[in-house]
């Protein structure tokens, strides 16, 4: 959940994986989706309730700043989001959702609490997960997080170690590696209210009066201040926030909407964040986080797979397809174990790679509602 600061190729990228799938402002939608009317000051949502099982939002931007969608259950957990909602464009969200309570929110500027609604759902229907292949998916996906969890706390603590010990060097070639493991299961992190931020804020993402905390504050000590004598406490606070989330993401079972939501959000960070350089501007260490997006989002689809091939084999080859391309196009920039510095790449190989992703989020954008039976 970033602001990102987007070079000319950038914000093709974003506008490109915004408009998958959607269509210009004002146009209708159908009798079953919810249209939500986002601007720089209003979020006005057509229903404010909704019958149990799977419910979709389009939301149309009509303000001048970048949105967000976030559809919230108790204690802020994120049932679903959409992030990177330019001006004038649409999105769709397909949340599954049981009876409850629940809070609808829009984010101009992608700032803050956002301009939050209540919204009721009532009924049953059956879940998702009544389908053996979607359960099977969730539990598939359970796995591959909770080996991604067991090396984020891992690796993050040696990082931690050397950060408070002053070891520079040792800091900065456990950074990007300590990150992969977080980028890999982002959907899952993001969805606990202010853990994110608190482990990933930007220092352009702060709200007024918002301490700085998390992996970047200690980036921009260990590569621009040089100095991290002073960073122990932010380490800790950095380490305990990791183990909460890492205790948090394996006590949960994410729906197979939240899985397929998940793989498009982790393109989405791509395009923002990592090709932009904007992610990592101290280190310039984005193409670790780049790769690590892509193969998280590779995880949510082959948890996926068995129930997409039977609903779709079609678009399982072309995705396949299309994350080979990615693949391949990030190859080239392969350093050792590790990759090329963003600032080592050429404007024409930012642009391969942007045209790679746009090229796989338009598939990927197809898998929600399939998965969902729309």
């Amino acid at each position: 959940m970033h602001t990102p600061r987007l070079i000319v190729f950038g914000t093709a990228a974003a506008l490109a994986l915004t408009a998958c799938g959607s269509e210009k402002a004002g146009s209708a939608t159908t009798d079953d989706t919810i249209a939500v009317a986002a601007s720089d000051t209003e979020c006005n949502v057509a229903a404010s309730t909704a019958a149990a099982g799977t419910v979709t939002f389009k939301i149309t931007n009509k303000g001048s700043k970048i949105n967000e969608f976030y559809v919230y259950a108790e204690g802020d957990r994120i049932m679903g989001e959409v992030e990177n909602i330019a001006p004038a464009l649409s999105r769709e969200l397909i949340v599954e959702l049981t009876a409850g309570t629940y809070e609808t929110a829009c984010k101009p500027g992608m700032l803050g609490k956002g301009i939050r609604n209540a919204f009721t759902v009532s009924g049953s229907a059956p879940a998702l997960t009544e389908d053996a292949k979607l359960a099977q998916a969730t539990a598939d996906y359970q796995r591959y997080v909770k080996s991604q969890t067991s090396a984020l706390i891992e690796q993050t603590t040696a990082f931690v170690t050397a950060v408070k010990g002053n070891d520079i060097e040792q800091a900065k070639s456990l950074f990007p590696i300590a990150r992969t493991y977080w980028e890999r299961i982002e959907p899952v992190a993001e969805s606990f209210g202010d853990l994110d931020p608190a482990i990933d804020a930007r220092e352009g993402d702060l709200e007024e009066g918002q301490e700085w905390t998390g992996f970047h504050k200690i980036e921009k000590d260990l590569w621009v201040t040089k100095d991290v004598s002073k960073d122990g406490a932010v380490a800790d606070q950095l380490l305990t926030d990791v183990q909460t989330i890492v205790d948090k993401a394996n006590s949960i079972t994410l729906s197979p909407i939240q899985l397929a939501n998940g793989a498009k959000g982790l393109l989405d960070e791509v395009a923002t964040g990592k090709i932009t350089g904007e992610e990592d501007r101290y280190s310039h260490t984005d193409l670790w986080d780049f790769n690590a997006n892509v193969e998280g989002s590779k995880g949510a689809i082959a948890a996926l797979r068995p129930a997409l091939e039977e609903k779709d084999a079609t678009l399982v080859t072309t995705i396949d397809a299309k994350f080979a391309a990615v693949d391949t196009a990030l190859e080239k920039h392969r350093d050792g174990d590790g990759w090329k510095l963003y600032n080592e790449l050429s404007q024409a190989d930012l642009k391969e790679l942007s045209d790679a992703v746009n090229a796989l989020a338009e598939p990927i954008s197809q898998v929600a509602a399939l998965v969902a039976g729309k």
